[in-house]
Order: structure tokens, then sequence, then C-alpha cells
């Protein structure tokens, strides 16, 4: 991809833009494309065939970068960020020797819930590398536990919302409504919201409490398209195939 990459850059070819079904768009990633279009929609409307089902994916092609020299790059940027942090840290100048056999620090004084952290900071280096109580109780204990049970949420939702966009009607909720075009949309529609914004939303970790604020979301999204668009429309029909997959979706929370 690299090499068709520079070969564009010779002929003076600024984009690439394809259309990828639901198995492709990661693999379309890895090389460097984004849903985001920002070619302009004159150079293309009308000179690629539009596909029901797919996600449209540009690749901005930079006339300054030698594609071929894509993981020189690369590793001169790791070294760069190596050498700066050589510059304040001092693990790699200073070596402590190995703990002995046996090894138990005193945990006179420390309560149980404490004592993994208080046997981490026991060990040489560990303070002198910056790390506290604190830091290490954070790690530890209940805040592990309570950030196990965040991921495996986290984890849970995002599966659900990538189940729903790899279906067959998902394609009108896949990126926002272009209020470029849909000119009164916003008037209409006073809370949009789309899958790229939950995906966003899970990923951030702290907005869902709960599968079912998920669902909340999704099915605001089914009645956003339900109350905008006519209902012999087929983004319509694909709002009520949406609430149909939803019932299915989540049977096993109350709702």
């Amino acid at each position: 991809m690299n090499l068709l990459k520079q070969h564009a850059v010779t002929e003076g070819v600024e984009y690439f833009i394809t259309y990828a079904d639901n198995y492709a768009i990661g693999y379309f990633k890895k090389q460097g494309f984004t849903k985001a279009i920002s070619m302009p929609k004159g150079r293309f409307h009308g000179l690629i065939k539009d596909y029901d089902g797919g996600t449209m994916m540009e690749c901005y092609i930079h006339p300054s970068i030698d594609f071929t020299r894509i993981p020189e790059m690369i590793e001169s940027q790791r070294n760069f960020i190596l050498k700066r942090i050589e510059t304040v840290a001092k693990s790699h100048k200073v070596v402590y020797p190995p703990l002995p056999k046996g090894f138990r620090p005193s945990l006179d004084s420390v309560s149980r819930a404490n004592e993994a952290a208080a046997r981490a900071m026991a060990i040489p280096g560990v303070a002198e590398a910056g790390w506290t109580m604190a830091d290490l109780l954070v790690s530890t204990g209940g805040a592990k536990d309570a950030d196990k049970q965040k991921n495996a949420l986290k984890s849970e939702l995002m599966a659900l919302a990538r189940k729903t966009e790899e279906q067959q009607f998902a394609w009108p909720f896949r990126e926002p409504v272009d209020t470029a075009e849909v000119k009164d949309y916003l008037e209409i529609i006073k809370d949009p919201i789309d899958l790229s914004t939950i995906e966003k939303r899970i990923r951030k970790g702290d907005w869902y409490k709960s599968k079912q604020m998920l669902y909340a979301d999704l099915q605001r999204m089914a009645n956003n398209c339900k109350t905008y668009n006519d209902a012999s429309s087929p983004y319509y029909e694909c709002a009520v195939s949406l609430e149909k997959f939803l019932s299915t979706l989540f049977h096993d929370i109350p709702l």
C-alpha cells in the first residue's frame, strides 16, 4: 500500500476513496483510511458507485511524505521519544541488585488491605522512581476490582454496539447526519445520536453506567430517524428493523 501511495504522490493524486463492507473497515483503517471524508464532494460525486450497507472511506495522500520510508520515520520518532524520556528518567542509569531469596519486607502496622502495596513499596527503586503508597493502592484491591468491572462493562457494550453496526439495516446510523446537506435536521431533531458517537462514548469509559443507558441511546437513534423521515422512506424502514433488532439484542434487561 505504501508503494501505491508513493506512486500516487508522483501522479499528483491527493485522495483514495473506496467503499468498505463491515469486514473490511478494520483493514482499511490499518492502511490509513478514515470514515471522515475531507475531499470536496464535487470532485467525486457521480463518479463513484454508492453501495447500500457499505461505508465510504478516504485516505489522504500527503504530497510531502515519502511513503517508502514510513518504517524509518516511525523508528526515528521512537528513538527521539526515548531520548527525551532519558533526560528526565533515571531507570536507565540506576540498576539495583536482584532481590535476595526469600525476600520478606516488614509489614508491621500495615493493614491487610494495604499489604500488596506495602510489599511493592519495599522493593528498592520503587520509591526512588516516584511511586507512592497512594499510587499503588489505586492499582490494587477494591480499585482494581472496580476497574475490572468497568472494563467488563465497556467490552460488553462495545460488542453490542458493533453487533448493531454489522447489521445490513445499520447503514443510515453509522455516521452523524450531514447537517450541511440536511439543513433542517437540527430544527426537528434536538438530540441527535449515531453509532460513531456511541462508540466514542463507550471508549471514553465513563459515559455509560449500564446496558440500559446504551439501549436508551440506540432506541433514541431509531426514534430520531422515524421522526425526521417519512414512513415510506428506506430510512424509516431501517429504523423499524433496528427497533426489532434491539428488542432481541437487549432481551435480558428490563426495558
